[in-house]
């Protein structure tokens, strides 16, 4: 007579009773711990059903894992060894020091967020951030809302719904998400016309396009691309001047909030957010979390009149800042108040403009320790990084990278067992290896590093 293989699983009841489990309810309740119980016995059920071997040994482990494993963060930290400075799956810019300890001082205590220290009134939570934004762009007035794509739906829809806004073919660019320029101002109320070809856009096309529904001019720029060849655009200037000529709007959408010219760190293809406001824009738009270093934001500056009416709108109240990101941004905004500290300080800038001697001595030196792990081939290469994030899309990097390989591990194996590790280490394949990119890693993880490729790389682990 055959023995029933399903009468060797334990019971719920009698699982959780193990010694392991029951000291685990000090950390975990009891239906967490059951929970998991009868997840691992159904799968071990199934396995039976398939005639599939099972382990039972181990069974007390895997529940515990399991229940462990519940309780994890989703929202992990991670150590971006791509080289990639704003990498969008990684939450692009990290913030300063200083903009982090404001986050969490904010987050962690009352403030006077919409209070009047000095009167005892209600004020505005912009109020922060204003003077810092007005003295990095040299507007008359700014405000700020939760992204770039919030920024522009908040000015067309303020200033343009119903209304026509002319915008070349050539900047009717798709942002992060498949989110498209044409879809953003539908959703604003504003009507788009389009001017010019992908290649080609002149003066003479926008005024063509002028009628008596024209509220706005828009240059959108390209930050994750650009055109070459034959092309021609249209300088701001010559649109600020159109829109004088025939009284309307121009807007400026900039995109990545480069304040600080980096073209002598040969960083060259972003407008600066002031040259916007120097050369008679309306209104210039762009993000915090990009070239600024700050936290996600979408900024608008230009004249006090026009920024009333946005902080006006209803939608500036769906869109607005939370007490958190307002902390950030002014902490982040008061670093630009010296901009060598900015460049010093700012890890985004810092991480930019790093002297590649010093990279390379620093790579060297890494590589060196790593090589102490027996498991692993380690070799230097030199490379190229990019800034990401939409931001200075043509302009490489170039930096110095390590690359890995373990014995007895394909380049996929090992990059999923750095992305399993605690910290996750993201890194980047290339050539059947797993490339290490120590300019986005910040020193003080370089520890930590090190002891995820030495378990990584250690025949068994996971």
């Amino acid at each position: 007579m055959s023995v029933n293989p399903f009468r060797e699983l334990p019971s719920v009841a009698s699982l959780i009773e193990r010694p392991e489990l029951a000291a685990a309810r000090s950390r975990h309740s009891h239906d967490a711990i059951v929970a998991a119980a009868r997840v691992e016995l159904d799968e071990l059920r199934a396995k039976l059903t398939a005639r599939e071997p099972v382990d039972l040994d181990s069974l007390s482990h895997r529940i515990l894992a399991r229940v462990e494993a519940s309780h994890q963060p989703r929202l992990r930290t991670v150590i971006n060894a791509t080289g990639i400075v704003l990498h969008t799956n990684l939450g692009r810019a990290p913030l300063h020091e200083e903009a982090a300890r404001a986050a969490f001082d904010a987050a962690h205590s009352y403030l006077n967020l919409e209070l009047d220290l000095a009167t005892g009134t209600r004020g505005s939570r912009q109020d922060a951030i204003r003077d810092g934004i007005m003295h990095i762009t040299g507007a008359e007035a700014a405000t700020a809302v939760n992204n770039c794509a919030a920024a522009t739906v908040l000015a067309l829809r303020a200033l343009a719904s119903g209304k026509e806004v002319i915008v070349s073919r050539g900047q009717l660019i798709e942002i992060g998400g498949s989110f498209r320029i044409p879809e953003i101002m539908t959703a604003s109320g504003a009507i788009l016309k389009e001017v010019g070809t992908t290649n080609i856009t002149r003066v003479a096309d926008y005024e063509r396009a002028i009628g008596p529904h024209t509220a706005a001019l828009m240059r959108v720029h390209t930050s994750s691309y650009r055109v070459r060849g034959f092309t021609q655009t249209v300088e701001l200037a010559e649109l600020v001047a159109l829109g004088k000529k025939h009284n309307l709007l121009v807007i400026d959408d900039v995109g990545s909030g480069q304040v600080i010219d980096l073209a002598p760190f040969g960083l060259p293809g972003e407008p600066l957010v002031s040259a916007g406001i120097a050369a008679g824009a309306d209104l210039v738009l762009f993000s915090g979390d990009k070239l600024l270093g700050g936290p996600q934001a979408g900024i608008i500056a230009g004249r006090a009149v026009l920024i009333h009416r946005l902080e006006k709108d209803p939608l500036m109240r769906a869109f607005r800042l939370d007490k958190m990101t307002l902390a950030a941004l002014e902490a982040t905004l008061r670093l630009y108040r010296d901009p060598t500290r900015a460049l010093r300080e700012v890890p985004v800038l810092k991480m930019l403009t790093a002297p590649m001697a010093e990279l390379k001595r620093r790579t060297e030196n890494f590589a060196e320790r790593l090589r102490s792990i027996p498991e692993l081939d380690v070799e230097l290469r030199e490379d190229s990084a990019f800034a990401g994030g939409g931001s200075l899309p043509e302009v490489a990097l170039p930096t110095t990278v390590i690359a890995l390989t373990a014995k007895d591990l394909s380049e996929s194996e090992l990059a999923t067992r750095l992305r399993s590790a605690n910290p996750a280490v993201l890194a980047r394949l290339q050539d059947g290896r797993v490339l290490l990119d120590l300019r986005t890693v910040f020193e003080l993880q370089e520890d930590d590093l090190y002891a995820a490729v030495g378990r990584a790389t250690t025949t068994g682990s996971a």
